[in-house]
């Protein structure tokens, strides 16, 4: 896979479908590298006439490592923002963003259609409100308006998402089979395999939890974006599951009620992910709609 500069880091990507249609980022979750948004999805994206673009965020997969900066402790840095001082970070999301636009630059791309999951749906709202200009539409998936969550995030997700992953392959993937089983919702099942075959191939590619660590703490003192959102000009689409564990229901309906004429979409008995292709053609149809109603 390809690799560039960027917002002064390395950052991998890989693409998919004809460079001349319009370009389609897509940005993943916290720990979640560019395989997680698997082959088949980004195959069906392109085949809607969009250039498909994914990358490693910094500190995951094959891009650069803030390995000069070491992740600081997780409840002291929640304790110093209860007493309203200011945490010592390595990065933060808007940093994150900057590597998005800086890949948009470095791929000479003046702007791009947004599709962001959970912190990448952070990351394409933090673009949206300080770039504008660079963003064609923005498609928001399973994710709010700031760091904290609105809702109640539930504790047997609280739980494993603060357990550290083992370090052996086998012991890494069985860890992560368990855990997208508890984001996953009643109605739509997870894909066992599909699962499985990322964690593994995620393994083997670069197991680095200093990195997911830092990623975390980005997310948990994110600035609430619920009054930016509001002069968001950007075309938006909020997609969201109805039992997803980690960003409830309500969190994300704040992101679509905060964006002047954002559409929603909810789907019934989804949970928190992407390995679900039950699902899949509904998100490629509606992102393609989406897409193509800005373009006209």
């Amino acid at each position: 896979m390809p690799n560039v500069i960027a917002n002064g880091i390395e950052i991998e990507y890989d693409t998919f479908g004809d460079l001349s249609s319009p370009p389609l980022l897509l940005i993943a979750g916290t720990r979640a590298q560019l395989i997680s948004w698997p082959d088949p999805l980004c195959d069906q994206l392109a085949k809607q006439g969009l250039y498909v673009i994914r990358y490693d965020n910094r500190d995951v997969g094959l891009s650069s490592k803030i390995d000069y900066a070491a992740a600081p402790n997780m409840l002291e840095v929640l304790a110093s923002r209860e007493r309203g001082e200011d945490a010592k970070i390595p990065y933060t999301l808007d940093d994150m963003a900057e590597d998005a636009i800086g890949l948009l630059d470095a791929l000479n791309f003046e702007k791009a259609h947004v599709f962001g999951i959970s912190i990448g749906g952070m990351i394409g709202q933090i673009m949206a409100i300080r770039y504008p200009s660079r963003v064609s539409t923005l498609i928001s998936m399973m994710c709010g308006t700031a760091g904290a969550s609105i809702g109640a995030v539930k504790p047997e997700v609280a739980s494993i998402g603060m357990i550290p992953p083992p370090e052996d392959r086998d012991g890494y993937v069985e860890h992560n089979v368990r855990f997208f089983h508890v984001l996953a919702g009643s109605k739509i099942p997870l894909d066992d395999q599909l699962t499985r075959q990322v964690a593994q191939q995620s393994y083997d590619r670069c197991y680095y939890p200093e990195g997911w660590a830092r990623q975390q703490i980005a997310v948990l003192t994110a600035w609430d974006r619920t009054q930016a959102l509001k002069s968001v000009t950007v075309p938006t689409l909020v997609i969201l599951g109805s039992e997803d564990p980690v960003i409830p229901v309500e969190d994300g309906r704040a992101v679509a009620e905060a964006v002047p004429g954002a559409e929603l979409l909810i789907i019934e008995g989804l949970g928190h992910g992407l390995q679900f292709p039950e699902v899949w053609p509904i998100w490629v149809d509606a992102v393609a709609a989406h897409t193509r109603k800005a373009g006209s």
